[in-house]
Order: C-alpha cells, then structure tokens, then sequence
C-alpha cells in the first residue's frame, strides 16, 4: 500500500479510522461505497454476490492473487487511469491493467 501511497494514489486498507479489522465482506463494501471508494479483494465468489445485491456499490476490482510487484503494477496504472466516477455499480478485473 505504501508503494501506491508513493505514486500519489489514495488508498487504505482495513483496519482504518472507519473500518474495523473484523468488518464483514458487506461491511466493507458499504463503508467503501459511502466513503466514495472502490474496494479491491482476491474474495471473487464472496464479492460477486455482494455486486449483485448491492448494484449500486463504489466499485469491485477483482484479482487472482500473483506476486507483489505484478500487483503493484497493475494497481497503480488502473488508478492512474481510471477515475472514481468510472467504478460505481462496475465489477472489474485487475489483470485487464
């Protein structure tokens, strides 16, 4: 995360001053969504379902898990390219970054 930090993206992760570390996979989508935030998880089954129950959610950036620096990668240039009005209601796949 801090490598993102560094690039000047703003990012956080559970636990944060609004997100307990034992939130539930609905908490934190909701808490992200009303933070104006799109949430990233490798959890695919889990947050697909929340997708369709919550249509209208921040955003869901889906990933297989790889290694750190292919993900950093990645992450960084779906931040630098897309914008938080590009994500609300959307399911996307990270490996298309």
């Amino acid at each position: 995360m801090r490598a993102l930090i560094e690039r000047g993206h703003d990012v956080t992760r559970t636990p944060n001053d609004w997100m307990a570390l034992d939130a539930t996979d609905e908490q934190q989508l909701l808490g992200s969504t009303a933070q104006g935030r799109c949430i990233f998880t490798f959890n695919i089954r889990d947050f697909m379902a929340l997708a369709k129950k919550y249509p209208q959610h921040g955003g869901i950036i889906l990933s297989a898990q790889k290694p750190m620096p292919d993900l950093l990668k990645s992450l960084d240039r779906l931040l630098s390219e897309t914008e938080e009005k590009d994500w609300l209601g959307q399911v996307r796949w990270l490996k298309n970054w």
